[in-house]
């Protein structure tokens, strides 16, 4: 399985997609979380890959300050319920390429993606 994870209004969504010449590929399925929401059995995979939930969890949504979860103590089922509820709370892009996972927009994980793409 080959696919990503994105929101197509994200400016750096859209330009480690377009660095990892992912747009014109028919070999990896694109997921817009906006428009096409998650499931369980996709966010219970992406853990099962990443290990946890809270290694999928963004910190950075807006919505993390204005409910307050800066000051709560999260557990995975926190995590995965907040996911699911709220797209905004994925780290993207998450990038699956058969059983690696590549999550959010640091360096490393991008060179690992492009690397696993090939």
């Amino acid at each position: 399985m080959k696919k990503i994870y994105h929101l197509s209004t994200c400016n750096t969504n859209q330009r480690i997609i377009k660095e990892l010449g992912l747009k014109d590929r028919n070999d990896i399925e694109m997921q817009d979380i906006k428009f096409d929401k998650m499931t369980l059995e996709q966010v219970d995979h992406m853990k099962s890959l990443a290990g946890s939930y809270e290694a999928l969890f963004s910190r950075r949504s807006m919505k993390f300050r204005s409910m307050g979860l800066a000051d709560k103590t999260l557990t995975e089922d926190d995590y995965r319920q907040l996911i699911i509820d709220e797209y905004t709370f994925l780290k993207r892009p998450v990038i699956v390429i058969d059983d690696k996972i590549f999550i959010g927009s640091a360096k490393a994980q991008v060179q690992g993606a492009a690397e696993a793409i090939g």
